[in-house]
């Protein structure tokens, strides 16, 4: 797989990770560089394992993986979702527990993101095609947008409150959506 071929998988894996970034920007619980950081690392980190864990396990386990994997991401983007639009809606409530670049939240954005890196990863080892040079590119790229991301999410919910952690939860509800229907419409 070329150079162009493996840096538009890459970005194309990393736009769900940048649009759950910019709605976790907008809870204005990541507020410090470390934990920006720490968020968009691992986001980079999941997609590129996930992306060798599907290479490594290849098409043994794709057909029992494909029947649910996109209801799993639904599942946990809807969660997060939720949690951010009623936050909200109502200023006693918050959206994360704590800082989301940690613990359970961290795990299940994480997971959330990178379901569509092993669908990825099967799919290059079915081809037969080298997955160590894609997965470090995917992972490099997911990085980087989801920094962006939580940057412009940061200044987003700076600037228009807590209204925007609505439009974050709705974000994180259209991408589990979209994973869905791609997959039940493929």
């Amino acid at each position: 797989m070329g150079l162009g071929m493996s840096l538009f998988i890459a970005v194309s894996l990393a736009m769900d990770a940048f649009a759950v970034s910019l709605g976790v920007g907008t809870s204005g619980k990541s507020p410090s560089r470390r934990s920006k950081f720490r968020l968009a690392f691992h986001f980079g980190v999941f997609q590129s394992l996930m992306t060798v864990l599907g290479w490594y396990v290849g098409s043994t386990i794709a057909g029992l993986i494909e029947n649910f994997d996109h209801w799993i991401a639904l599942i946990l983007l809807s969660y997060v979702g939720i949690k951010m639009i009623r936050s909200g809606l109502h200023q006693d409530l918050e959206s994360f527990e704590g800082d989301p670049s940690r613990g359970k939240s961290l795990v299940i954005l994480s997971v959330a993101t990178s379901i569509d890196a092993l669908a990825v990863g099967l799919s290059m080892a079915m081809l037969d095609l080298p997955v160590f040079f894609p997965a470090l590119l995917i992972g490099i790229v997911t990085l980087v947008l989801s920094a962006i991301g939580i940057t412009a999410g940061t200044r987003l919910g700076e600037k228009f409150g807590k209204r925007m952690e609505i439009v974050g939860g709705v974000i994180l509800i259209a991408i589990g959506l979209r994973i869905l229907f791609t997959h039940l419409l493929a």
